[in-house]
């Protein structure tokens, strides 16, 4: 719907310029969208000052204030059993189909969740876009972190091509998947059958040839598997570094092990870590903040 308003006309190659200086002077009318006119732009302003004149904009539409919560592919996920809230966040986001309130922190050998149906469809399954990557996901059989996709592409750029990698912990295989392409190929290791399970979903999904399922406890891959790797991820934030005497047993001379951890402190693991591989060069870097007075961290182990 178009509205009517004051505007000043100026021609487009100075409409930036206007526009920051009515923005200044406070006198830029931000509910309306400034508007092309042959070879002039018309901008909306506050009040009627000499020279401006009065013009059809179109109204710019504030989305609503929504209820607190985190967006995984079609799920909203509160924090709080708030049923209007859930039904806002349904009309609010029309690619949302469920709202789901969250029962607690990950947790049991799978570090999975529990959860119930606010609104919409009573699922915890849904399918995400990743960087070019399609993932099916089940929040409550496999845990999925959404919010490492950052710390994905990074570990991509680092890898050479042809690098052969194991990620001990690998849920849906995220990060096997993002890697994939420069991989000549991947162990994916996890305990969990149903995250293999949507492993399989995933690599089908993607068209991905090189990355090899295993349903196994990280703890024997050493015993298990007879190969030796270029790099290694452990994604296991809270128990990962007591499976670090395995990555290195696996792992070959001047290879990288990427390992995840929760920590109150920096540098909280470099002293353990230096007592399990004697020579390496270590790189902390922070992620992202967990809770309050914790972190999540990943230390970058290069081994000498």
């Amino acid at each position: 719907m178009m509205i009517e308003g004051w505007a000043v006309r100026v021609q487009k190659v100075e409409g930036e310029r206007r526009r920051q200086e009515l923005i200044a002077g406070d006198a830029l009318d931000r509910t309306l969208h400034p508007r092309a006119e042959g070879s002039d732009l018309l901008i909306p302003v506050t009040g009627s000052p000499p020279g401006t004149e009065r013009a059809l904009f179109e109204e710019i539409q504030v989305p609503p204030t929504l209820p607190r919560h985190e967006q995984v592919g079609g799920i909203a996920i509160m924090q709080e059993n708030d049923v209007s809230g859930a039904e806002e966040i349904l009309k609010g986001r029309p690619s949302t189909h469920t709202v789901l309130c969250s029962e607690g922190a990950v947790k049991g050998e799978f570090r999975t969740k529990s959860f119930t149906t606010l609104a919409g469809i009573p699922t915890t399954r849904t399918t995400i876009s990743e960087y070019g990557h399609r993932l099916i996901i089940d929040l409550s059989l496999a845990y999925f972190s959404s919010r490492l996709a950052t710390e994905r592409q990074r570990i991509h750029s680092y890898i050479a091509e042809g690098e052969v990698i194991c990620d001990m912990f690998c849920g849906v295989g995220p990060f096997p998947i993002a890697l994939s392409d420069r991989a000549s190929w991947i162990l994916a290791c996890d305990k969990n059958p149903a995250a293999i399970h949507l492993l399989r979903e995933n690599l089908l999904a993607n068209n991905t040839g090189n990355v090899l399922p295993m349903l196994g406890d990280a703890s024997h891959l050493g015993e298990l598997f007879p190969d030796t790797f270029d790099r290694v991820l452990m994604n296991l934030p809270l128990i990962a570094i007591d499976f670090l005497p395995i990555a290195d047993q696996i792992t070959k001379p001047g290879a990288t092990i990427h390992l995840y951890a929760l920590q109150e402190q920096e540098g909280e693991y470099i002293d353990q870590i230096r007592s399990i591989i004697l020579e390496s060069t270590i790189t902390e870097r922070y992620l992202r903040s967990y809770s309050a007075g914790k972190w999540h961290a990943v230390y970058d182990i290069k081994k000498d």
